[in-house]
């Protein structure tokens, strides 16, 4: 029964994620329901409101974030790449994830009418400046680097590109403007000695990874 509960709530987080991708926070009760296939019971036995679903699917957003920070700073050999594979997870997700992309659209839309949702964002940040910190400690960032600022940078630049590209695209050239962000500026902080390597890692397309658990 635990594990069916567990699968359940999972279903309906993934539905609501897809609705409100595709809506927004108006997304109807039967349109959540219909996409996570699961009775209107049985969504109220997880989540007593759709304010409160809303933001599960938020915290679910987060939470692969964070999980695919770690998978591949575990996976990379330096953190100099790290910082630029990371990047390149974060688009994945926005590109193959409903839940990646009805968290991020329920971020900015429940922010602005509620203030913001500063704590995904505030640990990205951090999570990318600890990851620049080691850069530089391995000598791969230039010295005169302003580490916080480039983790602020970072953070903004990356989040910029992707509404630009939705708005555009639909985000069908969301890895081609990742790149473009990376050859920009790539030049200005890493040693001229990793230079090319990352530069070449920056034009590849992301891993392909297996979808992470809600």
């Amino acid at each position: 029964m635990q594990e069916r509960a567990v699968l359940t709530r999972q279903a309906v987080i993934l539905g609501a994620a897809k609705s409100f991708e595709k809506f927004g926070y108006s997304a109807s009760l039967a349109t959540i329901l219909q996409h996570a296939a699961v009775t209107k019971g049985a969504m109220y036995f997880h989540f007593g409101s759709k304010e409160e679903l809303a933001h599960a699917v938020i915290e679910a957003q987060h939470a692969m974030a964070m999980e695919g920070t770690r998978l591949v700073a575990s996976q990379s050999d330096t953190a100099v790449e790290t910082l630029v594979l990371v990047s390149q997870e974060m688009a994945r997700q926005l590109v193959t994830e409903p839940i990646a992309r009805g968290g991020m659209r329920l971020t900015m839309e429940i922010g602005s009418i509620q203030g913001p949702i500063d704590k995904p964002y505030l640990d990205w940040i951090e999570a990318i400046r600890q990851v620049a910190l080691r850069a530089a400690e391995d000598g791969d960032i230039v010295k005169s680097t302003d580490i916080d600022a480039l983790a602020r940078f970072i953070v903004g630049s990356f989040t910029g590109v992707q509404i630009l590209s939705e708005m555009l695209t639909g985000r069908t050239d969301l890895y081609e403007r990742l790149n473009q962000m990376w050859n920009l500026v790539l030049p200005t902080i890493i040693h001229k000695s990793k230079l090319a390597h990352v530069m070449r890692l920056a034009a590849l397309p992301p891993r392909k990874r297996e979808p992470l658990a809600v």
